[in-house]
């Protein structure tokens, strides 16, 4: 005899994405606009995680800008969200040799150096991250994934 089938809650997965131009400016608007989707998704304005959230967008989306812009590319932001699991924060851009150190792989720059603590600070604040290869719809693209997920509290 076969015991019946357990129901399983239903999971909702809601799904952000946007291309933006790989300009400072483009930068600057995947951070707000991160802000203005995890409030839509109840995630309210100035909270810890929103905060953590759009620290997180504005170093990658920063980095896809400086170091893997190719010209006439934008750069691609992807945020998913599952409540109460987990926030997932994805930056593409179409440069693949320029591909940053994996977790636990950046260096610390020196004192005095202006630049090098963006991954630094996303190794400080994600819970995981990782450098992917670029994928979209399973077909491999040029380019990389920067992803970062920030478990959320149950």
């Amino acid at each position: 005899m076969t015991p019946p089938p357990t129901s399983q809650p239903a999971v909702t997965v809601s799904v952000f994405t946007q291309r933006f131009s790989s300009t400072p400016l483009g930068a600057r608007l995947a951070r707000q606009l991160t802000l203005v989707q995890l409030h839509a998704w109840g995630i309210p304005h100035g909270s810890a995680l929103s905060d953590t959230a759009a620290v997180i967008v504005a170093e990658l989306a920063a980095n896809a800008v400086t170091h893997g812009r190719v010209p006439g590319r934008d750069f691609e932001l992807c945020l998913s969200h599952v409540p109460d699991v987990l926030l997932r924060i994805e930056v593409a851009d179409t440069r693949a040799e320029r591909r940053p150190p994996g977790h636990g792989e950046a260096r610390n720059p020196a004192p005095l150096d202006e630049t090098g603590r963006g991954l630094l600070l996303v190794d400080a604040l994600a819970d995981r991250w990782e450098v992917a290869d670029r994928v979209s719809q399973g077909v491999a693209l040029p380019g990389k994934t920067v992803r970062a997920e920030l478990d959320l509290p149950r």
